[in-house]
């Protein structure tokens, strides 16, 4: 987890350093309070609504407890509920009814 918020914080210097690369200054602020950017209109347990991402299109959601695992951030996939999964595993997914893969 230390290295994905070393690589999160070096990725958002570079986009502010390089001009017209920049963020939307909503996903910025998202970003800086550790939230993740969701397609839901509402964030699932255990996360927060925290204002909207990528210009008023998605949902920031921060988390209000330190129990949450993203599917990604845990080596998973998230796909389509029309996907089969071998192996599901525990892990959020952005999109609603999408579920977290280890194996597809």
């Amino acid at each position: 987890m230390k290295l994905f918020s070393c690589l999160m914080a070096l990725l958002l210097f570079l986009l502010q350093a390089v001009p017209g690369l920049g963020l939307p200054r909503d996903t910025l602020r998202c970003l800086e309070y550790h939230g993740y950017c969701f397609h839901l209109k509402s964030c699932p347990e255990p996360f927060a609504a925290f204002g909207t991402c990528y210009r008023r299109r998605r949902t920031c959601c921060v988390d209000t407890t330190s129990n949450f695992h993203v599917c990604q951030d845990e080596g998973g996939h998230c796909v389509s509920p029309e996907i089969r999964c071998l192996q599901e595993q525990e892990g959020l997914c952005p999109r609603r009814g999408w579920k977290c893969c280890s194996e597809v």
